[in-house]
């Protein structure tokens, strides 16, 4: 899906925002109600889930692909999970063409479910972080450091999927670009123990490219 985020999700304190703002309260109230109605399942295989908060790309894909390579090195069975999408089919294809171990379902749970009867050890959720159906052993957040939060709010008055208090949930942040110690220091308020990291990216094949 091709989202074109409106300019006001990017400053704080407009007037849309708040003009929107007791919209985006409902959807989060009836977001909490959903989540508490769900049943979550467990796995026989540890779940690491790699998601975010921001509405678009933070970079879910590179660094499940990354995890994946890791685990391998370490002589472990690594699935990469994603739900079915036929609009997604070029990044399932990015990830075939790189490793062999992605699993597509209708529901995540069914693809882990198969990735567990193929002998696999672990499954990395690319994205998912809002399925509340499964329960995940570890959760990695993604954000871009040139948007971050953006203006703060929940959608439609902001970009987030949900709020910061998110993070309470989560036990690592990966911010893709430049150090921020100011959101570092807002994200351990709310989780004192999480880990923070930060990536970039790199060509390595340039003179390919050429």
């Amino acid at each position: 899906m091709n989202l074109i985020k409106p300019k006001f999700w990017g400053k704080k304190n407009n007037f849309i925002s708040l003009l929107l703002f007791p919209l985006s309260f409902l959807i989060q109230i009836l977001i909490k109600l959903i989540k508490s109605f769900y049943f979550k399942k467990t796995f026989k295989i540890p779940v690491i889930c790699i998601g975010n908060i921001y509405v678009g790309g933070t970079g879910k894909t590179p660094l499940s692909l990354l995890i994946a390579k890791e685990l391998l090195k370490l002589k472990k069975r690594p699935a990469i999970i994603r739900k079915y999408y036929k609009e997604h089919i070029d990044e399932y294809n990015l990830v075939k063409n790189d490793l062999d171990c992605l699993f597509l379902a209708k529901n995540r749970s069914t693809a882990i479910e198969n990735a567990e009867k193929n002998g696999y050890q672990l499954a990395i959720l690319d994205d998912g972080f809002q399925d509340f159906s499964i329960v995940k052993n570890l959760n990695i957040l993604c954000f871009n450091s040139k948007q971050l939060i953006g203006n703060g709010m929940t959608m439609p008055s902001g970009p987030l999927r949900e709020n910061l208090n998110a993070i309470k949930m989560t036990q690592i942040v990966l911010i893709n670009g430049e150090k921020n110690s100011e959101f570092e220091a807002k994200l351990k308020k709310i989780n004192s123990k999480i880990s923070i990291f930060y990536s970039y990216y790199k060509l390595i094949n340039s003179e390919n490219f050429k």
